[in-house]
């Protein structure tokens, strides 16, 4: 690529649940926009996220885990992830480099030989395997699929990041920017606030409960003078039982909910938050196609 030359273009990642892929995007952007925790199945919606670089800019979109999906919510998941790929220039598939799921793996191979764009393999959480155990997973990935690079990387310690965007930035198409040099998402903040309390009650509530929890803003009102910006939020859940666990003794696990989440918004909004959290019981919700439509899924 020459001097004069600029590339820009729409890269979707991809990949299983929980191999990483919104903590790469977090990594690449430098700061946090899609949520995280240690559960699959985190990221919901697909994510825009915008990087500048001297001699391109990439537009990513992080993708849900695709998964071999039986209820209706993550069916829809399901097919939000794969539906990106069909208006990128670039695909990006995160896999555990010590993970196997050969099922998710069949089907992320029947889905990837119908693309007629690069497919680059990031090979995540490669300091968590030894040397052999690693030649062996590229060796395989390699085997399955003609990668246009494969790249072996750890994203929460940023190894080996700049050759993946070398990579990425050598596979895009010429062409001039999208987005201006300060945006870095298409996604409203309001959207982003309720992304933000989500994943708190991912990290701060047992196993059941993420999974039951969709988050609403209710109220999101701009800063005024001598006043903060004041966000009411809803967390909706499916029964009684796991409304009682959110609220916690004495509304306890909500105010924590509550303080860590008004500490990242404030993070990315730059200015004090008054947030105030409701929950509310919906039954079944995740098996009501108007209720996951109504909650933005």
């Amino acid at each position: 690529m020459t001097r004069t030359e600029f590339k820009s273009g729409f890269v979707a990642i991809i990949g299983a649940p929980n191999v990483g892929k919104s903590t790469l995007l977090n990594r690449l952007l430098g700061q946090k926009l899609s949520i995280t925790s240690k559960k699959p199945q985190t990221t919901r919606n697909r994510i825009l996220g915008i990087l500048h670089r001297k001699d391109a800019q990439i537009v990513f979109l992080d993708t849900p885990g695709i998964h071999t999906a039986e209820k209706p919510f993550n069916i829809r998941m399901v097919e939000i992830a794969f539906s990106v790929l069909a208006n990128v220039d670039l695909a990006l598939l995160v896999a555990d480099a010590a993970g196997k799921d050969s099922k998710t793996e069949k089907l992320l191979m029947r889905k990837l030989p119908p693309l007629k764009i690069p497919v680059i393999l990031a090979l995540n959480k490669i300091d968590l395997v030894d040397k052999s155990t690693l030649l062996a997973a590229i060796d395989s990935w390699a085997n399955r699929y003609p990668f246009h690079a494969v790249v072996p990387i750890s994203a929460r310690l940023e190894w080996q990041l700049e050759d993946l965007l070398q990579e990425m930035t050598f596979a895009l198409p010429q062409g001039p920017p999208f987005y201006s040099q300060d945006a870095w998402t298409d996604m409203p903040q309001r959207f982003i606030a309720a992304e933000l309390i989500r994943e708190k009650v991912f990290r701060l509530t047992g196993q059941e409960i993420p999974y039951a929890a969709a988050v609403t803003i209710d109220t999101f009102k701009p800063a005024k003078v001598g006043k903060p910006l004041t966000i009411h939020a809803t967390i909706h859940v499916e029964r009684g039982t796991q409304k009682g666990i959110i609220i916690g003794k004495q509304g306890s696990k909500l105010r924590q909910i509550g303080e860590a989440a008004r500490k990242d918004i404030e993070q990315m909004v730059g200015e004090q938050v008054f947030l105030k959290l409701f929950v509310r019981v919906q039954k079944n919700w995740s098996k009501d196609t108007r209720a996951i439509r109504r909650f933005g899924y």
